[in-house]
């Protein structure tokens, strides 16, 4: 039930979240263009977690796939959550990550142990939330994941 909550709150704060808070401009491209991509770039590896989950690119908000291709983090609502502990590890900061965080932590308190896990996973990588990943999409991700000492 608290997992359809959350869902619901996301879904309702979605697009002003891409209108007010997300700058720049969404990527030139869609799933077939990623698809066209070498098998071990990131690009393709993006598609594939695309397809694999049933997903569409959101415009202004295809960073957050690439987080999950990076970080491997799954797509239930307290591993959505537990990725944002993992964002903050790494240094993003913005006033609706702390709203998600706050949130989760109230909502999936026996999940603290997992999001502490995953904000030390992102403390101990390198920085990298801050990327034009549009500009990596063509390079090996185990290439990017190994560079960032991504886990």
């Amino acid at each position: 039930m608290r997992d359809l909550i959350l869902e619901i709150v996301y879904e309702w704060s979605k697009r002003p979240y891409q209108r007010f808070f997300k700058k720049g401009q969404p990527w030139p491209l869609g799933l077939p263009d990623l698809m066209q991509f070498p098998k071990a770039s990131l690009g393709f590896h993006v598609a594939c977690f695309m397809l694999k989950h049933n997903f569409e690119l959101q415009p202004k908000l295809e960073d957050h796939d690439v987080f999950h291709v990076l970080t491997g983090t799954g797509v239930s609502v307290s591993e959505e959550i537990g990725m944002q502990y993992y964002l903050w590890g790494n240094g993003k900061r913005s006033v609706y990550q702390i709203g998600v965080m706050l949130v989760g932590l109230l909502v999936f308190p026996d999940h603290i142990k997992l999001f502490h896990t995953e904000y030390l996973r992102g403390k101990s990588a390198h920085k990298f939330y801050q990327l034009d990943f549009l500009k990596l999409l063509d390079q090996p991700l185990q290439l990017i994941k190994s560079t960032f000492q991504i886990t």
